[in-house]
């Protein structure tokens, strides 16, 4: 009798477990199970435009519309092809596999870069060599192996740099070493390394505001000050050499246990906005398309890949934050749904804007990218 409790017991959790996510990973994810459990402003629809990319986490897009997609734990670069311009990948090439944690990619003339832990490698003319791609270089191979934030995010900057990020190989250290915790930029063959920022503890996304040319980042906050402190940070570096603060200073304001009491915050660069606690902001990047209304244009869109050690979770969402000039003034959901109670079915990790304005959205737990559109509503067409 105990036993036949106990296996009822068991079978009603995984119904209602079951019921309340829906089975993503061991199903595969369905266009209709999508559609109803994310929720976006009137207008947007939201559709699978690849699900074969394991750990899919940072994008780059080539200006004929192939998305390339870096992994953390898979070791491989993907290069998804819509070949039939349904707006839907139906091509997926592994570019390269049995690297490091090959967070980053990054486009430049034809070019692909991909960042591992401790180097810079470049694939030539990778378009043309979907299938086969020639034999990378290593452009740059000085960056420290550490593990502990050693994943990169890249980007070419609008000066043709590159720009590679350094996170701290702790939780919450002082290094003497100043590379840690840093934003650094090289040359495209990786000559001129310079560090650009410091005390940036772990940027996974940034983007250069389309009419200043600041540099905007998300940074990680340390763990372990307790479930709503720190918050993650949305910063600004109006030219090099800024320091936002780590470890001595949090969120702008929170001096750190161990390391605040020799310097005060005031002397470091504050937040441009002080984000969520814990909910890992990852990638992010202006709106300069032009499906979506104008209230979204020159907006930041910001992907949050959720807390993994708060009691509450917090995160797993797509934000937004809402710029007057260079002050952000709000920051607010615009895709939510992966979250569910306690249980979170879906991660995003980084967002990239397509060549038609829509929106994509990849999700290293799902293994999928998401694309968002925006069609007018009726109230808008009749206004």
């Amino acid at each position: 009798m105990k036993k036949s409790v106990l296996s009822f017991i068991v079978i009603l959790a995984l119904f209602i477990s079951w019921v309340a996510v829906p089975p993503i990973v061991s199903a595969g994810l369905k266009e209709r199970t999508l559609m109803t459990a994310i929720q976006m402003p009137a207008g947007f629809d939201i559709h699978l435009y690849a699900d074969q990319v394991p750990n899919a986490r940072s994008m780059a897009l080539s200006p004929s519309g192939t998305l390339f997609v870096g992994t953390r734990i898979e070791g491989k670069v993907y290069a998804l092809v819509d070949s039939d311009g349904d707006l839907r990948a139906d091509r997926v090439f592994i570019v390269a596999d049995g690297l490091t944690m090959p967070n980053g990619v990054a486009l430049w003339n034809g070019d692909l870069y991909v960042a591992e832990v401790h180097r810079i490698l470049r694939f030539r003319q990778i378009e043309a060599h979907l299938e086969k791609p020639l034999p990378p270089e290593t452009v740059f191979d000085g960056y420290p192996n550490d593990d502990h934030h050693g994943w990169k995010f890249i980007r070419f900057g609008p000066d043709g740099k590159l720009y590679v990020p350094v996170g701290a190989p702790c939780n919450v250290c002082l290094r003497d070493e100043p590379i840690y915790a840093s934003i650094t930029r090289i040359n495209r063959d990786g000559s001129g390394l310079e560090i650009y920022a410091r005390g940036v503890r772990n940027t996974v996304g940034f983007d250069w505001h389309p009419v200043s040319g600041d540099l905007w980042f998300t940074d990680n906050g340390r763990d372990w000050l307790g479930d709503d402190q720190p918050p993650d940070e949305l910063n600004r570096a109006t030219m090099p050499g800024l320091h936002f603060g780590f470890p001595h200073c949090h969120g702008g304001t929170l001096a750190d246990p161990q390391f605040g009491s020799s310097q005060s915050c005031e002397q470091f660069t504050p937040p441009a906005a002080a984000l969520g606690p814990h909910v890992a902001a990852l990638g992010m990047r202006f709106y300069v398309g032009r499906m979506f209304p104008e209230s979204y244009r020159g907006q930041i869109f910001i992907a949050e890949h959720g807390s993994w050690n708060r009691r509450e979770k917090i995160g797993y969402r797509v934000m937004v934050a809402r710029l007057r000039g260079d002050r952000v003034v709000s920051y607010e959901p615009f895709a939510t749904g992966w979250l569910v109670g306690s249980a979170a079915w879906g991660r995003p990790v980084d967002v990239e804007i397509m060549r038609d304005g829509s929106l994509l959205v990849s999700d290293d737990k799902n293994g999928v990218i998401y694309r968002i559109s925006y069609r007018q509503t009726q109230n808008q067409t009749q206004k």
